[in-house]
């Protein structure tokens, strides 16, 4: 099985969006006045110009893994999900996350669903530190079959704190933070496992769910029973705001070399570890000392037959996030992620290459585009 003939093909989205961003006029803002637009490459997050600081946004949504919280009325993780998408992403270019908003599409409205979901956002908030600053709903029968929920996200940093990837250079240490799980991408090709299984996401997990470090959080049993396959699928996406904006003010405060020794962020969601081709395409990436790869995705990959390049074009495998970082400070930001995130560690550097691609090294995949 693989993620194209679950219905979602990466290469034609990506020629789709690349379509869609050429078809875009120029913005009316005139450039050097707030509101306009700062260039940034691939980045994860968009720029704007406001004075001193520079604003940043980003959107995206759950995705179709609120089919599984339906299917088990487990609304708990999606609201964190959610947020999870959108600031995580606000990270990848050094900006600190401030306000949230929320879009929720329905087939008709169900006041305890919208209860659960509000109440998961509130958790969201607290988690990302930021202010839910408003929101939209709507009721779209004959539009939606299931609940949709998306939202956008605004940061901000001071006019020359943007991390944009375009100073990764040769040599640069690469450190992973680990993921929480699948986090909220590729639940299409999930889902068609589980169909061709006909796996009971309210049975036990059939594996063992356990690993050091991750908490499995419990919205569709008691705590205390193994958890079920569905709640390990449910597991809310990682929100790295702690320990990374830390990391920033520390550097800010002039530890470590100051906030130029992290070279580049990336966000490992849809295109896994082709992403990190975004922060710099002029360089080669080599992940040879990978974080632990999660249960669940070798449950995934046996049960469902998936290759294991399809896989790491996929899913996060066990790592979230990605910091390029400048090599003399490496082993100290190293030991501080570590302390705060436990399972945080070195796995890998950034080399000369002359057809740069990213490189699995304990595995062979290899990724030449995003």
């Amino acid at each position: 099985m693989d993620y194209a003939s679950a219905g979602v093909d990466i290469d034609l989205e990506g020629s789709a969006v690349a379509s869609l961003i050429g078809a875009l006029g120029r913005s009316v803002r005139t450039p050097g006045t707030p509101g306009a637009p700062v260039d940034l490459p691939g980045g994860f997050g968009g720029l704007l110009e406001f004075g001193d600081h520079l604003l940043a946004m980003a959107t995206d949504g759950v995705g179709s893994k609120l089919q599984i919280a339906s299917s088990l009325n487990a609304w708990g993780g999606v609201g964190i999900d959610c947020m999870a998408m959108n600031v995580n992403d606000l990270l990848c270019v050094g900006a600190e996350p401030m306000a949230f908003v929320d879009y929720i599409a329905v087939p008709k409205p169900d006041p305890e669903v919208h209860a659960a979901i509000g109440a998961s956002l509130a958790e969201a908030c607290r988690r990302a530190r930021v202010t839910l600053a408003g929101g939209e709903t709507a009721s779209l029968p004959g539009i939606v079959t299931e609940v949709d929920l998306s939202g956008t996200a605004l940061g901000y940093m001071g006019r020359n704190d943007a991390i944009t990837g375009e100073h990764v250079q040769a040599g640069d240490v690469l450190i992973g933070l680990p993921a929480s799980g699948i986090h909220s991408n590729g639940y299409s090709l999930v889902r068609r496992i589980m169909e061709h299984v006909g796996a009971d996401l309210s049975a036990p997990a059939p594996f063992d769910a356990v690993v050091a470090g991750r908490r499995i959080e419990r919205f569709a049993t008691q705590d205390g029973e193994t958890p079920t396959l569905g709640e390990v699928l449910l597991n809310p996406t990682q929100v790295y705001v702690d320990p990374v904006i830390d990391l920033l003010n520390h550097l800010d405060a002039g530890h470590l070399g100051g906030r130029t020794s992290v070279r580049g962020l990336c966000h490992v969601t849809g295109g896994g570890l082709s992403n990190l081709l975004r922060l710099n395409a002029d360089v080669g990436w080599r992940i040879d000392a990978p974080l632990p790869v999660l249960p669940e995705f070798t449950w995934l990959q046996e049960t469902g037959g998936v290759e294991t390049r399809e896989m790491y074009r996929t899913f996060n495998m066990g790592m979230g996030m990605v910091l390029a970082v400048d090599a003399a400070h490496a082993k100290g930001l190293a030991a501080w992620l570590a302390e705060r995130m436990p399972g945080s560690a070195v796995v890998g550097t950034v080399v000369e290459d002359e057809a740069p691609s990213v490189v699995h090294v304990p595995t062979g995949s290899t990724f030449s585009h995003y």
